[in-house]
């Protein structure tokens, strides 16, 4: 599970049948204190209606294929959580 931040939201009129109802955002990757970890933004499905600017739990692989109806469907990062605070070692910030 990684952490990351909501960017934006990315546009698409067609969708597989799987990703039907659900939005495209644009995420980068944080610690757990919301310092961004890395420069390259990527898209993940977003299950629990997560904000730009919001601060969000993400799973890569098979398990975002499996958080989405039909598990053959082809998403490689889903949106499964948000995050309201980090508490122990590494979370300062």
């Amino acid at each position: 599970m990684l952490f990351a931040r909501v960017l934006g939201s990315v546009v698409s009129t067609e969708k597989i049948p799987a990703w039907r109802g659900h939005r495209l955002l644009l995420l980068q990757t944080t610690d757990p204190a919301g310092v961004p970890t890395s420069a390259r933004p990527f898209v993940a499905v977003d299950l629990v209606s997560a904000a730009p600017g919001q601060r969000v739990f993400v799973v890569r692989g098979r398990e975002a294929a499996v958080a989405l109806p039909g598990p053959e469907n082809p998403a490689d990062a889903a949106i499964v959580g948000l995050v309201d605070a980090v508490t122990g070692p590494g979370a300062e910030g």
